[in-house]
């Protein structure tokens, strides 16, 4: 308490006193001045003695404040000069003018004052530009919590290397779960005898567990085709760094046998729980399983899908049975609805046009209505020959209807079948798939993160050439109360030819199963070399864009549009087709501008470069060898430098999806 408020509370009751005893005394002193007299002499003393005992506590009390005031300046002095955190003002050009000795021991120095925070600390300046409450930071190998006061110019510092350290640590030591699977073991396994199958069991069981025991993984062989492995994320980490080259290690050492075995690893990490770290290993598993095995999937809790691996065309591993089955659970589907509405993907293709109509045949197989939505406005020259051809069938081409009469005509009993694309941001309409209830999605593409939710039936078979071939092996299995007309064969053919580069690539016995039958149903092969034909002007639009080529990694070509010049897609994936017919291309990128104010890249390669990995970390998709994205809201320059950054994250390091 301030001395001046103490002074006060001892006066004024003193001088209260005196007030009354004066008046006191001098009534007395009218009737008795004798007892009057005394009575001052006596009122006197004790006044004295009062003012006495006032002035010691009051010098008592000055003394104690000055003693306590010089003990808390010299406190505050040490506290700044030798507590361990680090203090620096500076001025308005980053210049140091005064650090405690904390802050230069921390560099090793006696003093800091006068030089530039750009010399010292300047991971520091951007926090300051930024006007940042607090950043951590690396100074001198170590790790430090800035705050920072801005009107002041002054920095905090303190040290949190250690809180760091244990953070990693425990980041490290965190458990994650992987699922392997063998492929394809029954398919190989199916004609073997009893010790041809032990001794492939041995092999690979060798070779799993000498890679757990160099990588210190614990696994556990659960099934003939199943093992389960436990590590940590620091051991993922290395896993990661390698490529998983265990994938490699198997797939060479049988293939020299002769039994051509992969693996799919799907791994569960970044959750403590270890039920939902083996949801998340299994959730895995089936994605790289739907995107063709011989690769490894890792999904984290925040939806970040990483792969690695798939650098072999998945073997086809389709049976008559299954395509049966589907076809009869279509059927069944069918039947349940009032109507059939068949979508494709934006600005579809041969493949998706034609797998539309044959999905469309089969509703009408089924006594449904069917249609196909297309938006006519994008759609490309072939399939625009396509649809002239179409209009000579009135009744087929009276099917084909837009996206709004699409919705028009959707009730909750209308069943909506999605054909060539499984990503609900790349159909014609979204809004059918937000109102419809009932979605059959058939695609032939490898599965990635993005999904239509909650479909009544997939069909995804990333071993088939094409959509159209899935959908004509379903048309076999149909009642035969129509026939497919020569119309419909033609355009199930052509989105076969298309995709497969006329049986070029991707192309199985199915394939050529699937083309003989509708052969026999009076699939016109001219009418298809018809639809394909170009003129003259795309052919030399084409080979200019081509002239462009440049060579980023070996055999890795890129070639590029100019920046204000329109290039249909189309004609970017021919032109990446044709790079890649070139002696000493490998993988072949062609980037333009698009009529949808888009950057397109379309993106090829004959199986030793991922080309769908690439894609998928630009936010694109499709297969091992055939894929492409659509960048919207930059330059074709900046796409080229962003496919850049991929190309070198996929040759040098991991790649995240």
């Amino acid at each position: 308490m301030p001395s001046h408020y103490k002074k006060r509370m001892v006066r004024y009751p003193l001088y209260g006193l005196a007030a009354v005893s004066a008046f006191v005394l001098g009534a007395t002193a009218l009737y008795n001045w004798w007892i009057a007299a005394i009575g001052l002499i006596l009122l006197a003393g004790v006044f004295y003695i009062a003012f006495y005992y006032e002035k010691k506590t009051y010098k008592a009390t000055e003394e104690y404040i000055s003693t306590l005031s010089y003990r808390l300046k010299r406190v505050g002095e040490e506290a700044l000069m030798e507590m361990p955190i680090g203090i620096m003002l500076i001025n308005d050009d980053y210049y140091i003018e005064w650090t405690n000795p904390f802050m230069a021991s921390c560099f090793n120095e006696d003093t800091l004052v006068g030089r530039s925070l750009y010399d010292v600390a300047d991971s520091v300046v951007p926090l300051i530009k930024q006007e940042l409450d607090t950043e951590v930071v690396t100074l001198n190998e170590r790790k430090f919590s800035v705050i920072l006061k801005l009107e002041e110019k002054l920095l905090y510092f303190f040290d949190v290397t250690e809180q760091t350290e244990i953070e990693k640590q425990y980041e490290e030591e965190r458990t994650a779960i992987a699922i392997i699977f063998l492929d394809n073991y029954d398919e190989l396994t199916q004609g073997m005898d009893d010790q041809t199958r032990s001794s492939l069991n041995s092999m690979v069981t060798s070779i799993l567990n000498k890679w757990a025991k160099d990588s210190g993984v614990l696994l556990k062989r659960i099934s003939s085709e199943r093992f389960i492995a436990v590590f940590n994320e620091k051991i993922l980490q290395q896993l990661e760094k390698d490529k998983f080259s265990i994938l490699d290690d198997v797939r060479d050492t049988t293939s020299k046998q002769n039994v051509p075995l992969t693996l799919s690893l799907g791994v569960g990490t970044g959750v403590s729980a270890l039920p939902e770290l083996g949801t998340l290993a299994q959730s895995s598993l089936d994605l790289a399983l739907g995107r063709g095995g011989d690769q490894v999937a890792i999904k984290q809790p925040n939806g970040k899908v990483k792969f690695y691996g798939g650098k072999t065309n998945p073997m086809e591993k389709r049976t008559r049975v299954r395509a049966r089955v589907i076809s009869h659970a279509l059927k069944e589907l069918m039947v349940e609805s009032d109507k059939v509405i068949v979508m494709g993907h934006k600005m579809p293709d041969m493949d998706a046009i034609g797998a539309a109509i044959g999905v469309r045949k089969v509703a009408q197989m089924n006594q449904k209505e069917g249609y196909v939505v297309v938006n006519f406005n994008e759609i490309d020259t072939g399939v625009k020959r396509m649809m002239n051809e179409i209009k000579s069938n009135p009744d087929l081409h009276s099917r084909f209807i837009t996206p709004e009469a699409a919705l028009d005509l959707m009730t909750d009993d209308t069943l909506l079948v999605v054909v060539d694309t499984h990503k609900p941001s790349l159909v014609i309409e979204e809004r059918l798939l937000q109102r419809a209830e009932r979605v059959v999605i058939i695609d032939h593409h490898r599965r990635g993160e993005d999904f239509i939710k909650n479909p009544l039936l997939v069909y995804m078979e990333p071993y088939a050439s094409s959509t159209a071939e899935l959908v004509t092996e379903l048309l076999e299995y149909q009642p035969k109360h129509e026939k497919i007309s020569m119309l419909e064969a033609t355009a199930l053919l052509a989105g076969i030819i298309v995709d497969t580069k006329s049986f070029t690539l991707r192309t199985g016995s199915r394939t050529f199963d699937a083309a003989s039958y509708l052969r026999g149903q009076g699939a016109d092969t001219v009418l298809v070399q018809k639809f394909l034909k170009e003129d003259v002007e795309t052919y030399i639009k084409r080979s200019r864009l081509i002239e462009t080529v440049d060579f980023y990694y070996d055999g890795v070509a890129i070639a590029k549009g100019e920046e204000n010049v329109i290039y249909d897609p189309v004609l970017i994936a021919q032109a990446a087709d044709t790079l890649l017919t070139m002696d000493g291309v490998v993988a072949s990128f062609v980037l333009s501008k698009r009529t949808d104010d888009l950057v397109g890249i379309s993106a090829r390669s004959l199986g030793e470069v991922n080309v769908q990995i690439i894609m998928e970390s630009l936010h694109g998709g499709g297969h091992l060898t055939n894929a492409a994205t659509q960048l919207p809201g930059i330059s074709v320059e900046e796409a080229e430098n962003s496919l850049k950054v991929v190309l070198d994250e996929y040759f040098e390091g991991g790649k995240e999806s």
